[in-house]
Order: structure tokens, then sequence, then C-alpha cells
């Protein structure tokens, strides 16, 4: 067998390992009419109740509890009333392309007079930033700015909307700066003070949020007397996009969100543009899942605000016109193959930058290359710190001097927190930075990046303990032979699952029958347990088996000359 290829996770620090669960909430989920592995599944990730399953939009934690969020339905039913220019500034990501489509198709069917504007990232950069308000100001003269999917480190950018005499609404879930922007009202479940008890609305949740409280003021002003009030309901497939994309914590509440979103794709009941992403993507909206979202969708219409200009992507979920939907679906579709080859070449080169990279005596990565794109550092970060599990900042050129960083971290340490150490332990090391625990961006002058290196480093070493720095595969045990069926497969397709929402892998012992390299990139097996073949393929690995292997792996229906049958994907393996 050939050696494993430069895109394999060839992290060797890696092993399986086996959920623990309680046994008790199994049984009381079973006897709540929980299918057994399903109560197995659902009492490894920590649910109690079967309750906690109510995926009914009944089951959504009420709009009150979300901080300013009737303070912002106030607001903008005033403003609708007084017929105000209002302009959402748009995030340039999959999230903020749905927060943006859902927040125009919602405002626009209460009455609201609201467009748009996504700033082009590589000129104005992150946020409401000084320059995007002078720029707003000028192309769309509004009398509100509201932001979805950012906002809540605009501390400046608000102060010159202010001095303009520009109200701004800030929505949004990334994490607060010490300082708050001093905006008109601010709706964000992670600001002080709000205890809002999902934590991990994505900014395209935080947005419908605020129409539900929004729709529920204008009830009460009678606004709905002589008229059918809008179904906000009709906007759960873009949120469900946004949600997931986001790779936001799938929670009771945002399952609820997806769980409503997926029903309406099934049905055929979604918007002209979600449609035409899943045909031009090569997927069926009849069996939608979050994995199609995450990884045929979403990085469509992140491809666009990575490359070119998110303003293609959020035109394709605002138009109702199917032929218009199609030709921006394929435009964007074309642009993702331009991603796809432009981060394939970024891989192979940062890769040469770690060519003497020893994962053993590092707990971080910091790569800088000056041919970089910086819309795609974020994809090279995720796809290094999946090979080498350390949390990674891959940087490209910025202006004037400056470079982009984008990081993507790993589980137990805290992205955004470790670059905050940074920047108190060295000031003015960082120019500006922001973002989540799994995933962050900075920028920082060229010539400081190998200080930054060293810090960022110091901190990693200092906080990352070597059982946090092996890559563990969690697994959920073995798998009741009866259960290696399509029907059982179609049941575990049907839940919402997700991040923090783990699908399920299952792990045994097989011999190994056969393998063969296909391609030059995967490894097809043919495995055997208790006398029964299965068909295995391991994706992007080439190494080989040993006789007796123990596998993790997930359950897949593979369908070949109208046949169905179920094969084994690999996620790892090891000697049995």
């Amino acid at each position: 067998m050939s050696q494993a290829s430069p895109s394999t996770p060839t992290n060797h620090l890696a092993r399986i390992a086996t959920r623990p669960y309680s046994q008790r909430t199994s049984s009381t989920l079973q006897q709540g009419g929980v299918h057994p592995v399903l109560a197995r599944l659902y009492a490894a990730r920590g649910l109690q109740d079967a309750t906690e399953l109510n995926c009914e939009l009944t089951a959504l934690i009420p709009p009150s509890q979300l901080l300013q969020v009737n303070a912002a339905a106030v607001f903008l039913a005033d403003a609708i009333a007084a017929k105000k220019r209002m302009v959402i500034v748009a995030d340039y990501d999959c999230d903020g392309a749905t927060a943006c489509a859902v927040g125009l198709r919602g405002l626009r069917a209460m009455g609201a007079v609201v467009d748009f504007i996504v700033p082009n990232r590589f000129e104005y950069g992150y946020g409401l930033t000084p320059e995007i308000v002078a720029l707003t100001a000028r192309e769309k003269s509004p009398d509100i700015i509201i932001t979805v999917d950012n906002g809540i480190a605009s501390v400046d950018g608000v102060e010159e909307a202010n001095r303009r005499g520009i109200e701004v609404l800030v929505t949004d879930h990334h994490l607060p700066g010490d300082t708050l922007p001093a905006a008109r009202v601010i709706v964000n479940p992670n600001q002080p003070d709000c205890h809002f008890p999902s934590k991990h609305l994505a900014g395209v949740g935080v947005v419908f949020y605020v129409l539900l409280a929004l729709r529920a003021e204008l009830r009460t002003r009678g606004a709905y007397v002589d008229q059918p009030q809008p179904k906000l309901d009709h906007l759960l497939d873009l949120v469900a996009l946004g949600t997931v994309a986001d790779v936001v914590k799938l929670d009771a509440n945002n399952r609820v969100l997806v769980a409503q979103g997926l029903k309406r794709m099934r049905a055929g009941r979604m918007h002209a543009g979600v449609a035409a992403l899943f045909r031009v993507a090569g997927r069926e909206a009849r069996s939608a899942t979050p994995f199609d979202l995450g990884f045929a969708l979403g990085p469509r219409l992140n491809a666009a605000g990575r490359l070119q200009d998110m303003s293609i992507g959020i035109e394709c979920l605002t138009t109702d016109d199917e032929a218009r939907a199609w030709a921006l679906a394929q435009q964007l579709n074309d642009i993702n193959l331009q991603r796809r080859e432009i981060e394939a070449e970024m891989q192979d080169t940062a890769l040469l930058h770690l060519d003497s990279f020893e994962p053993a005596n590092s707990s971080t990565i910091c790569v800088f290359d000056e041919t970089w794109h910086q819309g795609v550092i974020g994809i090279v970060a995720s796809r290094l710190k999946e090979k080498f599990f350390r949390p990674t900042i891959t940087f490209a050129p910025g202006m004037d001097g400056m470079i982009k960083g984008s990081g993507r971290s790993i589980p137990g340490f805290h992205l955004r927190d470790a670059l905050d150490l940074v920047s108190k332990h060295a000031p003015g090391l960082i120019d500006k930075f922001g973002g989540h625990a799994m995933a962050a961006g900075l920028t920082l002058k060229a010539e400081a990046f190998d200080a930054f290196a060293k810090a960022f480093e110091a901190v990693g070493s200092a906080q990352l303990s070597a059982s946090q720095l092996e890559r563990v595969i969690d697994t959920d045990g073995v798998l009741e032979e009866s259960y290696y069926t399509t029907q059982f497969i179609e049941l575990i397709d049907a839940q919402v699952w997700g991040q923090g929402f783990a699908a399920p892998v299952f792990c045994d012992e097989f011999r190994v029958v056969s393998q063969r390299i296909l391609k030059e990139r995967h490894l097809k097996l043919l495995l055997e347990k208790n006398g029964t073949r299965f068909d295995a393929i391991w994706f992007g690995h080439t190494d080989a088996l040993v006789a007796r292997s123990r596998v993790a792996f997930r359950l897949d229906a593979n369908e070949y000359n109208g046949v169905t049958r179920v094969q084994l994907m690999v996620e790892h393996a090891e000697a049995a």
C-alpha cells in the first residue's frame, strides 16, 4: 500500500473512545416511546427527558426572555409607522447572508422600508466600521442601520453613525468585548445581563427572534385587525441553513429551528434560492439533512463572501423568481469551484511551510504566506487543525502592511479568550480581534507575525495538557447487528444532528477481508463480522489496515445501479 497522502489527517495521537451514558436515562427515554438505540444515543448526549426531543415551534424559548428584544420591537414598530429608511449591514458568511435575507423578507412583510449593504470584506474589514457607516450614508441615506451577525464589537462604527444622526440597532451573537457600542438597542444573547437560556443562537436566529417580537408588538397596535399577520415560519428554511452553516451548538432551541426548517425543505416549501442551491449541489431537498446544509449549501454561499461579493448570495436567497435564483445558484457554484482550487493550492503551500513541524513539540500552529487569499485562510486553518489537531491560525496579506489571520480551535481551548490573553500580555501586538471559542479572526502588522506566533504558542502551551492535544474519536460503541439496515439509517437521518449534538458514530472489531486504494486518495474495504460482510470506505486515507481492526464508522445507505446497500463510512481505525 502507498503511504498516507498529504490530505490525510495523520495525527497518530488519536484513539477511539466510547461515550458514557446513563442506563437509567436510556430506560426512561425508551419508556417515553423512544427507539432503544436512539434512547442510548440521546442519553450519551446529555438528554434527560423525551420532552427535550420536542421539535415543534411551541417548544421554542419565548422571545421575551431575550434581553432588549421588546425594546427592539417597539423601536422598529415606531420606525415602520414613521416610514423611516432602514439599511441592514450584513456579515459576509452564510449566517450573515441568511440573517440579512430573513431580515429583509420579514421586515418588508411587516411594512418596513428596508434595503441592505454587504461591505467588501477586503476593503472594509469586518463589522460596522466608521468607513462602512460613511459608505452606507453616502449610498443609502438611512435613518436607521440594523446590523445582523455583527456589530457587538463596533464601538467606533456606532459612534460614527450616532455622529451622523443615524440610529443603530445591533443584532449579533458574537461575544462582546469590554465595552459595548452606544447603539439605540442591542439584541445579543451573549451580552451582559442577558439570561436567555440558549446562548448558541446564530446571527440568523437572533434576527428571527427580533421579527417574532416585532410581529407581537404590531399585533398589540392593531396592525392585523383587518389583514392577516405575516407568516414568519416561512423563513425557517433560511434560519435552519444559517444556523447549521455557522456551526453553532445545536442545543434544544436550535434543534427546533433546524428541524422546522428541514421539515419545510423536505415538503418542498422552501424559498426559490434554497431550492436552487439544493439542485446545483446535486442534493435531494426531499431528504434534506443538516449535513446537506453544512457541507453542500453553506459552502456555496460562503464562497461568494470569501472570493467576491456576498450580495450575490443574498439576492439568491431573496428573489422569488425561480429562473433568477437558478442563475445565481450556478454563479455561486462556479465561485465555489474556484474557491476549492485556491484552497487546494494554499493547503499544499501550508504543508510545505510545516514540513518540519513536529506536533509533539508544539501546542499551536501559525502560518503566513504572502501569496495567500484572505477569503480562504479560514478553511485552510480548519484543514490544518483537522490534520494536526492543534489550534491553528493562518494569515494572508491585508492592506497597508497589515496581515489578516483566521483561526480554528480544538475542544477545551477558547480561541477568542486566548487572543485576549495575548493582547493583554503583549499590548499593541494585535491590532484588532474577535470571534468565538472555536473560531476567531485578527489583524496585526506583518513584522509582528513572529512575535505573535511565539506569544500564541506560550498561551497554548500554558493552557493545553497532553491529553487535550490527543485526538479522541468519540463513538457510541457497538451497534447490534440487526440494525445494520437501510430502515435504521432512515431513522437516524430523520433526526437533527450537528455541532454539540454529534451524529452517531459506532465502533466494532472487524476482520479486514480486502482493501484497495481508490483514485489514489481513498481506502475501499471489505470488512467482516460474525460471517456478515460489509462494504466500507475511508475517505482521504490510504494507509493499510491490519488484519483485525477496531473501526469507528458512520452508517450510510449507498445507492448503486438502483440497489441500496448499507456501507460503513470509516472515521478512524486502529489495531484490534
